[in-house]
């Protein structure tokens, strides 16, 4: 067990929970409301009232859970029965947290207690500076004293953002900097873990999280129990990727009343990796040889067109039932392992009363969701970027309840005079790669879809060149994230030559030519790769997707994820009449068995 010595100030929180009926609440800029806390003698009505124990208490409840002597400087306080026992008189400070709607803001005195040095007097292994703890100079005097008699102590530092010269100096002493700022200009030769509101990044680990899943606590405490958990844990021989995995949990599952024991910790990131385990699994799933991933996630804006040119009304219920046609064909279960949907589409029903993700999901396919938001122009610029990542964590937790296992997210690329430009490109594979990332971390696996547009005028190579040159930087953009490469998948087009270009590229080209580019520009590691029809015609699409096939086999499996190459003849069929919808069904699973044929080399 190790001899941990935490540094930091002792202090209380008061959480007050206003009564919003009593309290004169006004309205600012932007919508925000605000309240005048003008301390005149006159009082604000609270609901209830809630004490607990923070700064230094917190780190020395984690690391006591997490098995370490855990002891605070100049203090009494001790960790005893599941709670935090002070010793007397040790708060000097208070600060006064206010609720309304589940959010907090609260008030803090101006000027902090210094932290003193007080020389132990128990062997120490570990020196643990929490975030509480303000920093002078006379106690880097007395810290330095220490570590000259005592060489086997070793430092542990939380560095905050607004850095002193003392804080500076201690950082350079540090064999593990916890930091929620930037250290420039600070020279550190131990390890360093960043911690936001977003993701902890320690050294080649990152993880994506969120504070605003976190119960009503304050950035003290959250981050507080992030840095000691992740502490504990390596205390504990975890390594890095478990312990910041720990830290997060920990994070987000503690309360007012306390922080998570070792037992509830070891629990979550056992069930973690089985999670991740089974998102291996699903991305295996997904690229069952033979199948292929159903494209049925239109946006608003694709279906009114579809629908507009057929004279179908754009209600929700003939949108209902067109996709309805394509989840009851019969044998669908043969052809497709996936079907990427709407977030309309998922919340709606089959025939059966059944909503369509589990409808699927009893066939044995895996219901995926389109979790972009549609294209934007860059600022002056008619070269576009993908709208979604804002909120996408919260988001995919509800997907993700709702019974959905991947993601897709489409980035377009036109070819033209200067297009796309570099900035383009490293734009979108940025949110490209930030997507994945999220995803991974909600246990969904995502579809990445860099799609060069096949309606423009540009010959086949300019084609294999723009595919190449995002490739490259897609990977090198998931890689700097951190995708788990054997638990993504890559949607892309095709190599052949733009629609409006005079001589089309024929079916032998386009095999060759695409087998190329990917069998030189994507990592073998890869779960796998789907091609998408992107306005080819339905036996266009087939024709150069068996001819990708004669030219394999590749490192990756391979198959298609069509939408227009596989519905077209069904709606044809369909026109909006239910009484159609039996024929529609056959039509759409004639193109099914013939792209299944094309998975097999001839």
């Amino acid at each position: 067990m190790s001899n941990v010595l935490i540094i930091g100030n002792v202090h209380q929180d008061v959480y007050l929970r206003l009564d919003e009926q009593k309290n004169q609440f006004e309205t600012g800029e932007g919508g925000i409301p605000w309240l005048d806390l003008s301390f005149d003698g006159s009082s604000h009505p609270y609901i209830k009232e809630t004490r607990v124990y923070a700064g230094a208490t917190v780190a020395l409840e984690v690391l006591s859970r997490m098995g370490a002597n855990a002891k605070i400087m100049g203090s009494l306080a001790e960790f005893k029965g599941g709670e935090i026992v002070p010793g007397e008189q040790e708060i000097k400070t208070t600060r006064y947290i206010l609720s309304k709607e589940n959010k907090i803001t609260y008030l803090v005195p101006s000027v902090r207690e210094n932290t003193p040095w007080v020389n132990p007097v128990d062997p120490v292994d570990w020196i643990f500076v929490d975030r509480s703890a303000k920093i002078t100079p006379d106690f880097i005097k007395g810290l330095k004293g220490f570590l000259s008699m005592s060489s086997h102590t070793r430092l542990v530092v939380y560095a905050p953002k607004d850095m002193t010269e003392a804080d500076r100096e201690l950082v350079e002493m540090a064999n593990l900097v916890f930091s929620d700022g930037l250290l420039t200009g600070t020279k550190y030769y131990g390890s360093v873990c960043q911690l936001s509101d977003h993701e902890i990044i320690f050294g080649d680990y990152k993880i994506i999280w969120s504070a605003e899943n976190a119960d009503l606590m304050t950035h003290l405490t959250l981050y507080s129990i992030l840095a000691a958990t992740i502490f504990g844990a390596l205390l504990r021989g975890k390594t890095i990727e478990d312990s910041i995995m720990m830290g997060r949990d920990n994070a987000l599952n503690s309360s007012l009343k306390g922080t998570a024991t070792l037992e509830k910790l070891e629990e979550m990131l056992s069930v973690a990796r089985s999670e991740e385990a089974d998102t291996a699994m699903i991305a295996k799933t997904l690229m069952t040889p033979g199948k292929g991933i159903l494209a049925a996630d239109e946006s608003g804006g694709s279906i009114h067109k579809k629908f507009e040119n057929m004279r179908i009304p754009d209600d929700e219920e003939h949108r209902r039932d067109y996709r309805n046609i394509f989840f009851t064909t019969p044998d669908l279960e043969k052809y497709v392992s996936g079907v990427i949907l709407f977030d309309e589409t998922a919340r709606q029903k089959a025939d059966d009363g059944r909503d369509f993700v589990s409808f699927l999901t009893s066939k044995g396919i895996v219901a995926g969701i389109k979790v972009d938001q549609g294209l934007e122009n860059f600022e002056n610029s008619e070269e576009k970027y993908t709208k979604g990542l804002d909120g996408l964590p919260g988001r995919l937790a509800e997907y993700y309840k709702m019974g959905l296992r991947f993601c897709k997210w489409r980035s377009a690329f036109e070819i033209g005079p200067g297009r796309p430009s570099d900035m383009a490109i490293e734009r979108n594979c940025n949110d490209l790669a930030k997507y994945a990332r999220i995803c991974q971390d909600a246990k969904m696996v995502p579809i990445v879809e860099p799609e060069v547009v096949y309606d423009g005028n540009y010959t086949i190579k300019q084609c294999a060149d723009v595919t190449s040159k995002i490739l490259d930087t897609l990977f090198d953009a998931l890689n700097r994230e951190k995708v788990r490469l054997d638990q993504c998948i890559l949607k892309v087009n095709m190599i052949l030559a733009g629609k409006q270009y005079p001589i089309p590229s024929s079916k032998e080209e386009v095999g060759r030519a695409t087998a190329e580019v990917l069998r030189v520009h994507v990592p073998q590691s890869l779960a796998g790769v789907v091609f998408l029809s992107g306005g080819q015609t339905v036996v266009q699409a087939t024709e150069n997707l068996q001819e990708v096939t004669n030219n394999g086999p590749f490192p990756w499996p391979v198959t298609f994820s069509f939408a227009r190459a596989l519905q077209d003849p069904a709606l044809t069929a369909w026109m909006g009449n239910n009484e159609n919808a039996d024929t529609a069904r056959e039509a759409f699973r004639q193109r099914l068995i013939a792209n299944a044929d094309a998975l097999q080399k001839r």
